[in-house]
């Protein structure tokens, strides 16, 4: 077992391997287990990754831009509260699909363009997480997509997203206070019982979304946030505005 550049790695237990400042760039890594690992300064970048499980791992100050992880079990099979961590790593253009991230910890981490599809991300954490790239000296750009996953219970408090792909998402009584959400796609989600106190969703798209209990008075911004005709009824409760046919 060689942990090195464009590596194929099958069916091995690297749980006692070292992955300080290990290069795995381009490598390919196929139904392994990594358990309480502390990945710190390695390179994944351009790695493809499936059907992996990672246990009680820490991925601090980890290259991870244009990585692929398919169908791989992020989570504590011990502790069902706990989860992976990203700290301080480069995830820009990294792609989960069909992942469980139950409880995982994303901070301060660079997330610029991640894709994130129907996966598991119930209780997960963003803290101070950044989904923007300077484009010379005054043009910012944010851009990431989270779709068709389960953000249950997850905290998105105070993330910048403007522009992002939320749609078809469960947020039931996900943590959104002071997200910044202008312009999001969150089409089809389900938002009841969600904290969205100073959350901006002006020109957001939310046709479709389970919207029982928002109330756009608690919103810093709702200016041309679309709704369709039968989302006015629970909008309008929500205000305390009795509605009658």
């Amino acid at each position: 077992m060689r942990l090195e550049p464009s590596a194929t790695l099958v069916g091995l237990d690297l749980s006692q391997a070292d992955f300080a400042d290990v290069d795995l760039a381009g490598a390919t890594l196929t139904d392994c287990t990594i358990r309480d690992a502390q990945v710190s300064g390695a390179c994944f970048e351009e790695a493809r990754v499936r059907g992996c499980r990672f246990v009680r791992c820490r991925f601090a100050h980890v290259d991870l831009r244009d990585s692929v992880f398919e169908a791989c079990t992020f989570a504590d099979d011990g502790d069902a509260h706990a989860g992976v961590q990203f700290a301080f790593s480069r995830l820009e253009q990294a792609r989960f699909v069909r992942c469980d991230l139950s409880f995982a910890r994303f901070e301060r981490s660079d997330l610029y363009g991640i894709e994130i599809e129907t996966s598991n991300l119930r209780g997960a954490v963003f803290t101070k997480v950044d989904f923007a790239r300077m484009f010379g000296r005054k043009v910012v750009k944010w851009a990431g997509a989270i779709k068709g996953c389960n953000l249950e219970l997850a905290d998105l408090t105070a993330v910048r997203l403007p522009g992002g792909d939320l749609s078809h998402c469960n947020l039931r009584e996900a943590v959104l206070i002071d997200a910044d959400l202008e312009g999001a796609d969150l089409r089809g989600c389900d938002l009841v019982q969600a904290l969205t106190a100073g959350a901006k969703l002006a020109r957001a798209d939310l046709r479709g979304a389970d919207l029982a209990g928002l109330d756009l008075r608690e919103l810093t911004g709702f200016a041309g946030v679309m709704v369709s005709t039968d989302q006015q009824q629970a909008l309008l409760a929500a205000m305390g505005v009795d509605v009658y046919a």
